[in-house]
């Protein structure tokens, strides 16, 4: 039997070095998983991206493909975006293809590609008031958000723990969504853990 294919898409705070073990625990429950990072954790990531590839049998991607040229990855069964950053989550909730991974989030919305969406933020992060008009977009548009009990709880700043990050519940709950998507595939061209203390560039 084929397995699912899972998109596993990270962003540029802390937990993303972690990345490795999301993957091998979504392999372990039966995923075929594609790994896609912004281009500031594809930098954060740089030295490991050739054992990344080797351990998800796909390329790391951090750019749209080329004009004409195939498709690497299979088509996603599910979508998840973690850890997600304020700046992509906001981009995604006001449809800014700011990214690879902004962009891919906005198709997966558009072609009901079931979607998780578990943000990393801190605390100060978290307070500005777009985050949380963000997050009600993104779940009035059917995207499962992760965040608060339940999911992703913020820490102070400075005050994160990466290795603490809870990928367990974004991968439990694209188990929950599996199957449920209609069009899927294509592209255009609660735990404590982390900090989500990087930059707006991502």
């Amino acid at each position: 039997m084929k397995n699912r294919v899972l998109y596993l898409l990270g962003c540029a705070a802390p937990p993303v070095v972690y990345a490795d073990r999301a993957v091998r625990e979504a392999q372990a429950r039966g995923w075929d998983v594609c790994l896609g990072v912004t281009p500031t954790a594809r930098d954060w990531l740089e030295g490991r991206l050739p054992e990344l590839e080797r351990l998800t049998g796909h390329p790391v991607r951090s750019a749209y493909r080329a004009l004409g040229t195939p498709d690497v990855w299979p088509r996603a069964d599910v979508v998840v975006v973690a850890p997600a950053t304020l700046n992509t989550v906001n981009a995604c909730a006001l449809g800014i293809a700011t990214t690879f991974v902004a962009g891919f989030t906005m198709e997966a919305i558009g072609k009901r590609i079931p979607l998780v969406v578990m943000p990393c933020v801190n605390s100060a992060y978290a307070r500005h008031p777009q985050f949380g008009r963000s997050l009600e977009t993104l779940r009035e548009a059917g995207a499962r958000v992760l965040y608060g009990p339940g999911g992703f709880v913020p820490n102070p700043p400075g005050q994160g723990r990466p290795e603490e990050y809870p990928w367990r519940l974004a991968l439990a709950a694209a188990g929950q969504l599996a199957g449920a998507g209609a069009d899927t595939g294509g592209d255009t061209g609660g735990d404590g853990g982390g900090d989500g203390t990087a930059g707006p560039a991502e």
